[in-house]
Formats: structure tokens, sequence, C-alpha cells
């Protein structure tokens, strides 16, 4: 038996790469998954029902159970339907996890509004949607040990600030405010939700020029596959114990953000001595920032290298 048996997960941007891993492996696990992908192209034209339909079928051939679903997460009024869906199929409604996401990288002066809107609203605006049909059923349960998940999924080029990708960082940055918020409004309803940042090589990552990515040994690590046992992992009822942070996956590696909180404080008493203010902050905060940034450096370097991409190049057209 498998450690989802008997749960009903809705997964978006379920029709390829990681929203696909993560749909074969809790299906795998025993959950009933509701594969949800319109199926468009990275820059969100296009769609079709077949991404969706073709991993139902390959769950279903594996012996699990799944169904298929082409509904636009950027409208309000479908998401609600999709979560309807999904109880009216399965009775209830355990797991949501929103892997659904486009690109359009440009450099922020070559940002058009057009672009923008688009990606904010496929991720951000996509998680609500989702999640807030979600919350009002599980609420309405009214059952403080329901086990219920929101798992979300942020990124590096948010929590690290990708320079081609304003729109994309921007939109993942929201969603991990967002998740924030449902993890302390929704636990009393018996949910947790955790964000997930995942590296792995993707159709995102293969708009990369050929030329420009990395390869070489652990280059096998990089599949989607290796993402999907931490979302497992989240989706399960073991995981009651963790809600309210984002997490990392890349490879053989899982690791746990720190949540934001202050670090260095200077104070002041008195009249307002602006030099003495300013005089505080540089002695008390340059070093810190400066050990910062190389961190983030050090932590960019690295994601470029998952993603495939050499260190201080981007994907963004100029």
């Amino acid at each position: 038996m498998g450690i989802l048996e008997g749960r009903v997960a809705l997964v978006t941007g379920a029709g390829r790469g990681i929203g696909a891993a993560v749909a074969r492996l809790l299906a795998a696990e025993g959950a009933a998954v509701v594969v949800s992908d319109l199926g468009v192209a990275l820059d969100g034209s296009g769609p079709s029902d077949q991404p969706a339909q073709q991993v139902a079928e390959e769950i279903r051939r594996a012996g699990g159970e799944a169904l298929p679903d082409a509904t636009d997460v950027v409208d309000f009024g479908a998401c609600a339907a999709l979560v309807e869906r999904a109880v009216e199929a399965y009775g209830h409604l355990d797991v949501v996890v929103t892997a659904a996401g486009i690109l359009r990288d440009r450099m922020l002066f070559n940002l058009s509004e057009a672009d923008w809107d688009a990606v904010v609203a496929v991720h951000l605006k996509g998680t609500f949607n989702v999640a807030r049909h979600a919350a009002v059923w599980w609420r309405a349960q009214r059952n403080p040990e329901g086990h219920y998940r929101l798992v979300t999924f942020t990124s590096g080029s948010g929590l690290h600030g990708a320079p081609g990708q304003p729109n994309y960082a921007a939109a993942k940055m929201g969603i991990v405010g967002f998740t924030f918020s449902c993890a302390n409004a929704l636990g009393r309803y018996g949910v947790t939700a955790n964000a997930v940042a995942p590296a792995a090589a993707t159709r995102m990552t293969e708009s990369i020029p050929a030329e420009r990515r990395r390869g070489g040994p652990g280059a096998d690590d990089r599949s989607p596959e290796r993402i999907a046992p931490l979302v497992c992992y989240l989706a399960s009822t073991r995981s009651d114990w963790l809600t309210g942070q984002v997490l990392s996956a890349r490879g053989t590696q899982i690791g746990l953000y720190a949540v934001p909180q202050v670090t260095r404080q200077v104070t002041w008493a008195g009249e307002l001595d602006l030099e003495g203010i300013f005089s505080a902050l540089e002695r008390s905060f340059r070093p810190a920032v400066a050990g910062a940034q190389a961190s983030r450096a050090a932590e960019l370097a690295a994601q470029a290298g998952a993603a495939g991409q050499p260190v201080g190049t981007s994907d963004a057209k100029e």
C-alpha cells in the first residue's frame, strides 16, 4: 500500500515536466490524481488537451487512477468548476499542487506590459484561483484533522533575483507570501501550505541555446522525477508537522530555506541624528550585506548550473 492510498490530489501543470512527474508519483503511491494542464506552449499559446490526456493514460496503464483536465488556471470560475469536478469524481479533495507556469523572459527595460501580465496571471493568479476554491471546500469540512495539503511552486529565480526574469521572479516571490498567508489562515481547518523551489531540466530550461547549457557529470540529477519525492512527502499525512515553509529540491538534494527574519538592528535615542544613523547602518549592516551578496552569487551560480545555464548569463532577450 502506498503512502497516499485513499487520498485525492489535484495537480495543475501536470501534462509535462515537473507537474507530470509529480502526478505520476502521487498516483504510484496510491492517490487518485486530477491531471490538469491547459497544454499550452512555453509562452502560453496554443492550448491542447493532449498533454493531460497522455499523462492520465500513462497513470491508468500503470494501474493508477487519474482524471484528465484542461482547465485554464487564469479563469477564476473555471477553477471553481475544476475543484467541484475533483470532488464529484472522487468524493473529496486532500491535496492541491499548483505547478502550472509559462515563461516570457525579457530584461526589465524590454519587458512589455502584456508579457508581465501573462506570466503573473498564470503563476500568481493561477495559484490563487485553484487554492482559493480548494480552501472553500476544506473550510466547509470543519475538520482540523483533515490532513489537507497545499503545495505551491516558487523558484530560485524569485528567491535570488534572476536578472532576465523580472515578471517570473515577482510572481514566484508573490507565491511565497501567498503560501505563508495560507499556512497561517488555513491551519485551523486542517490544511498545511508549503512552497517548493525546484531546479530541474524541463522544457523551460530547454529554451536555453544548447551551446550555453552546462552538461557533464550529474546531468541526470536534473530530471523532473527528482523533484517529485519532496512533493509526495508534503502530500502525505506524515507531513502534518510541516507548514509555512519554503523548501528546495535539486537532484539528490532537498533543502529548507530560512523564513525571513530580522538579523541585525540599530537603534538610537534622543534627537534625530542622520549622520549617526547612517554610520550605524554602515557599521552594522554593511558586513552582513557583503556576506549575503557573496552567498547569493554562489546560489545563483548553483541555480544556473542546475538549469543548464552558464553563470552570469540569462536566456532573456536583451
